[in-house]
């Protein structure tokens, strides 16, 4: 299956905005006692929009690597906002390609306003 730009920023674009969901949510709750962190895993959320159903799962995961405090929780404010600075730069950098591309697609499809 041959994917365009338009399905592939699409995907892009949903699978940064499900792990900004999560990365806020981590963050809103650093101080609830039990919490743990949630993310998922960005190459496996891209795949699963794009229909590749063998590149592994794109549910949300438990954070593994983190170090758990004395009221368990396991939310590392400085993590979440690497990662969230992180994706916001690739739903920044999608959004300004596609914009870009559907600008260039758009002139493209214009009359030649000279009639040459």
């Amino acid at each position: 299956m041959q994917t365009g730009f338009l399905n592939f920023y699409d995907a892009v674009l949903g699978a940064t905005q499900q792990r900004a969901s999560l990365l806020a949510n981590n963050i809103a709750n650093a101080d609830t006692p039990g919490f743990k962190a949630m993310d998922i895993p960005f190459n496996n959320a891209l795949s699963a929009a794009l229909g590749d159903d063998s590149a592994g799962s794109a549910a949300p995961e438990y954070r593994t690597n983190t170090a758990v405090g004395l009221d368990g929780n396991d939310v590392s404010l400085d993590l979440e906002r690497v990662e969230a600075v992180q994706n916001g730069e690739q739903m920044t950098a999608a959004a300004t390609f596609l914009h870009q591309a559907t600008a260039d697609m758009i002139t493209a499809l214009r009359p030649n306003p000279n009639g040459s």
